[in-house]
């Protein structure tokens, strides 16, 4: 009644001693085999040992291949394991301090061979980075650490196979990418989900400020979280709009409807500090000056998971206040991350848009 497999979790479970396998992947060791790690032999000759030349004079098992290179719009396997497993952390750093090109950088997640990711999200955003702007995050599923180092503990359990792959979409090459994924070799029990995570982006419009998070999922799953990178394209206060989770057949009105976006994120009366909590937080405070204000926000649905039977359709709304104390519709520049976890298959994603669209402000 104690083996959990990988999805163990936390302190009070570290006791127990179960059948599960701990792996891990890196430069070093990229099949995550079991005595397979340090194995590269120095060769400064060898495009794929860029890095190899600092290790000469050491050889063989002293940090020859601790790091990947990306090209230009090149794709680099960064997992690519067979099941069954979870996936327990995932740490990774470019050399790029991001600077507009986060965003160039996309992560995608599949499981079990499917044709279409089931996380296909840019880097900085998966990490809750907004704008690719540094802010420390301090929370129980994603962590930020300076300069770049981005961490993440979603379980991520998979049956038969995992692969993940690392896109520079950018027009330079990426010279470090330095990562760690830690995963269990553990058995999967049947009732448990896929994780799932996809990114959009739009310009409300003011007739009808409704910004899609998350549409079109079906099957049985669970709302686990959501990153808001909102930049303000229009004076005074933005987070009056409530957030909506249409749920099982809703229609025009949802069976679950927030107060405010603030309210959404926890917070009160504005965002009038930084935060950054186990569940929540709001880690950019960017006022303007340069740039119109922009806002990194996170909320992590952990202990309170949005559990749907049939489908699931999320919505927030852009809106603020007049100066005469009404409402007021905004054209405001969204872009978000949609966190869950579902059975396969799932729907196929809308086209990622181009790096030139996703590009901040």
């Amino acid at each position: 009644m104690f083996n959990l497999s990988g999805l163990t979790p936390g302190l009070g479970t570290l006791p127990l001693l179960t059948e599960m396998r701990t792996r891990s992947i890196s430069a070093e060791n990229p099949t995550g085999e079991k005595g397979k790690g340090g194995m590269a032999i120095p060769d400064p000759t060898n495009p794929n040992l860029p890095h190899s030349s600092h290790a000469t004079e050491l050889g063989q098992g002293w940090k020859v291949r601790p790091f990947l290179n990306a090209k230009a719009h090149e794709t680099v396997t960064l997992m690519d394991v067979k099941g069954p497993g979870v996936i327990q952390h995932i740490w990774i750093v470019t050399d790029q301090k991001w600077a507009g090109q986060g965003r160039a950088c996309v992560l995608r997640i599949y499981w079990d061979h499917e044709e279409t990711p089931s996380v296909e999200v840019p880097l900085t955003d998966f990490f809750a980075v907004g704008h690719d702007l540094f802010a420390p995050v301090n929370s129980l599923a994603v962590i930020v650490n300076p300069t770049s180092a981005l961490n993440c503990y979603w379980p991520m359990p998979f049956r038969k196979h995992a692969r993940i792959t690392f896109t520079n979409d950018s027009d330079l090459e990426i010279p470090l990418i330095a990562y760690q994924i830690t995963y269990a070799e553990a058995h999967v029990p049947d009732k448990v989900g896929y994780f799932h995570s996809q990114w959009r982006r739009a310009v409300t419009d003011r007739r009808n400020p409704d910004y899609v998070i998350l549409d079109d999922v079906e099957g049985q799953g669970r709302y686990v979280g959501t990153f808001i990178a909102w930049t303000q394209l229009s004076d005074g206060w933005f987070g009056e709009g409530e957030i909506k989770f249409f749920m099982d057949g809703d229609k025009e009105f949802p069976t679950i409807c927030g107060t405010g976006t603030e309210d959404y994120f926890c917070a009160s009366y504005g965002f009038p500090k930084i935060y950054s909590t186990a569940y929540v937080g709001n880690t950019l405070n960017h006022p303007g000056g340069n740039g119109p204000p922009k806002w990194s926000l996170y909320r992590w649905h952990i202990m309170d998971p949005i559990c749907y039977e049939k489908n699931l359709r999320v919505t927030i709304q852009a809106l603020g206040w007049w100066p005469n104390r009404k409402y007021q519709p905004l054209a405001d520049d969204i872009a978000s991350v949609a966190f869950w976890y579902q059975q396969e298959p799932h729907r196929k994603f809308p086209p990622l848009p181009s790096f030139d669209f996703r590009r901040p402000r």
